[in-house]
């Protein structure tokens, strides 16, 4: 039994000190010093060996299991050495550039826009996302049987409010408490219940302008947006008016930019279908059926609004065509920008 203690012991150490991990070290704790180890069983028969036999390997045995467990400890401070050493930073190696974020395309477009009609003198103004019918609907002209006034169109609330449809509602609210003149525009996050597909969705942006001054007229109206679409989209841009109706302005117009992707010379354009021009969005004289809701004299003063999505302006500039994407969050998309 000496001889077999010598090679229990001699055979643990060298494996414990080869051990690779804390697991492994484990595991030879348990196969060396455990209840049911080599080294446990002969401990136990001792008390049955002849008495001038027990003094040896009773030593034998406790200097074995003192010099295992000194090793399995040693093995084990030597482990967590060498892991606090390989998670240290090593300042020899070359730096890692973090992972800068960036703006969201609709709010770089927006920046940029705010910074156009600021050098035209326009402030911004904002406004709630859940409005009442009135500033939503009747301070704007809008009849009682407009069809955007229904269930299948806007978003109301069980109290009776509901989610703006547009960002005209601010400019109600700035008309209410400033009197002329007003030089603004309104942006921000609006709501219908359009059907979700490339070029619709239920929550998309708008930026509107207003303009109330004396003597304020049509010429006005155009070459704010001449300006403003000459810097979004370059000096070449033409801007085209065409006739439309909005119950709040009077006249009303739909206005179009000239194509900055193919210029009209391409029947297969995807941006303006070979047409050359783009649709942007509406704009007009303020009708004074709005003036009287906010109490400005018709007589006396005159203006002119003008609006747009952003979403819109975003995916003609970028040629995008899914206003999905601007929503998904997706990295593959958004680091493009």
């Amino acid at each position: 039994m000496l001889e077999e203690i010598e090679e229990l012991c001699e055979r643990a150490l060298t494996e414990i000190g080869s051990a690779p991990d804390s697991e492994a070290l484990e595991g030879m704790r348990v196969r060396y010093l455990g209840r049911k180890s080599r080294l446990r069983e002969i401990m136990s028969q001792i008390g049955s060996l002849p008495t001038a036999q027990r003094p040896a390997l009773g030593q034998a045995s406790g200097t074995a299991q003192k010099a295992i467990q000194q090793a399995l400890e040693r093995r084990q401070v030597a482990l967590q050495e060498a892991a606090e050493v390989s998670s240290a930073i090593d300042v020899t190696l070359p730096g890692r550039r973090p992972l800068a974020g960036n703006l969201h395309p609709l709010m770089r477009l927006t920046e940029e826009l705010v910074a156009i009609f600021q050098g035209m003198g326009f402030s911004i103004a904002e406004g709630p996302e859940i409005e009442d019918e009135y500033h939503n609907f009747d301070a704007l002209n809008t009849p009682a049987d407009h069809p955007a006034r229904d269930l299948h169109d806007t978003f109301y609330l069980t109290d009776g409010r509901l989610l703006r449809t547009h960002t005209s509602t601010v400019q109600i609210r700035v008309m209410e408490t400033n009197p002329p003149p007003v030089r603004i525009v309104s942006l921000g996050r609006c709501y219908r219940k359009d059907s979700v597909d490339a070029t619709h969705h239920f929550a998309f942006h708008q930026i509107e302008g207003l303009y109330v001054d004396k003597k304020v007229s049509f010429a006005d109206l155009k070459g704010t947006i001449e300006v403003m679409g000459r810097q979004l989209l370059g000096e070449r841009t033409r801007v085209r008016f065409r006739p439309h109706f909005f119950p709040f302005t009077e006249p009303s117009v739909e206005y179009d930019f000239s194509c900055s992707i193919c210029g009209g010379s391409n029947s297969a354009c995807r941006v303006c279908k070979g047409t050359g021009w783009i649709e942007i969005a509406g704009a007009g004289m303020v009708d004074p059926a709005v003036f009287e809701a906010v109490g400005y004299d018709s007589e006396r003063h005159t203006g002119f609004a003008f609006g747009m999505g952003i979403e819109r302006v975003a995916m003609i500039r970028h040629g995008i065509d899914d206003i999905r994407l601007f929503l998904e969050n997706d990295l593959r998309f958004m680091r493009q920008f």
